[in-house]
């Protein structure tokens, strides 16, 4: 399976950058808000078996961790990993002449990020069911949408027309 290149790993670093700049400014939230919500990103190369896909261009994973020591914890606080698929992401571009990394990953990030705020914020639960599953995706995908609607970034739009059929669900926003 094909990995990131260097070259590739920057654009990932400022595609996150990117993302994360929009959809805290879509859900005005400060620094301080943001950092509440713990993630980090996995390639290819860090990923176990169970967190490569064949089909997801990510996969979000949560982990438990420690909310302090135990005379204080009062719960475990979840933590995600964003689990990029390196080698389905590149596939993706490689195949299609239209289609941008950086772009793409900002699609990815955001979508994943947005998934993040909602099970943090109690909008949504982790674990669903496969017909809660389809309605989440379908809410993220437009949520996504309206964060990176107004960017100007090369080829976003492309993109954004790519997953238009993802954002038709029944939910009231």
């Amino acid at each position: 399976m094909v990995s990131f290149s260097r070259q590739d790993l920057m654009i990932v670093s400022d595609s996150l950058a990117i993302a994360e700049d929009a959809t805290s400014d879509f859900y005005k939230f400060s620094f301080r808000q943001w950092k509440r919500h713990g993630y980090d990103v996995k390639t290819l190369r860090s990923l176990s078996s169970d967190e490569i896909s064949s089909f997801a261009l990510a996969v979000l994973k949560r982990a438990e961790q420690d909310a302090g020591p135990p005379a204080l914890r009062t719960r475990m606080r979840h933590f995600y990993f964003i689990c990029l698929q390196d080698h389905l992401i590149l596939e993706a571009v490689n195949r299609d002449r239209r289609l941008a990394l950086l772009p793409l990953l900002v699609y990815i990030f955001t979508h994943e990020l947005v998934h993040i705020v909602r099970f943090c914020n109690f909008s949504q639960r982790f674990e669903l069911s496969e017909a809660a599953r389809s309605e989440e995706e379908s809410v993220v995908h437009a949520r996504a949408f309206d964060i990176l609607n107004r960017c100007s970034i090369p080829r976003l739009d492309y993109v954004l027309e790519s997953y238009d059929g993802h954002r038709k669900c029944a939910m009231a926003f």
